[in-house]
């Protein structure tokens, strides 16, 4: 039973799961520029000798590196959108409620709007930031 538990506990750290990422990293040209000899021997070594990782210190190691490349992998657009999008939505949202707009709540939300406010600002056209 233990090991059935360990076994779904880190289910979403198996082998095809990490064989993805690295070919993923690889084609995106950050698997050898930006991690350390030392991940990138953890990532491939766990690829080639476990189907799925039981171990929850070997588990902690390797979701420190998968979360590396993670923030590697994400592209410039999406990390703009989270880091300059949401924000802007939700301080136009705020200037549209004050003035009195009840539908403007929803604008915090909205993916698309977040989208446009930040290659808006991408582009920078200053004329969309308040």
């Amino acid at each position: 039973m233990l090991k059935r538990v360990l076994q779904s506990r880190f289910s979403f750290l198996d082998k095809s799961q990490l064989v993805k990422m690295r070919l993923r990293a690889m084609r995106a040209g950050v698997w050898f520029r930006t991690l350390s000899r030392i991940d990138r021997v953890l990532i491939d070594l766990t690829i080639k000798v476990a189907d799925s990782i039981r171990s929850y210190s070997l588990a902690k190691c390797v979701l420190s590196v998968t979360r590396k490349l993670g923030g590697l992998l994400e592209s410039r657009l999406a990390r703009s959108i989270r880091e300059v999008g949401f924000p802007l939505a939700c301080k136009h949202s705020l200037f549209a409620q004050n003035w009195g707009n009840v539908t403007a709540a929803e604008w915090a939300r909205d993916a698309g709007f977040a989208r446009y406010l930040a290659v808006m600002h991408f582009n920078g056209r200053s004329g969309a930031c308040v």
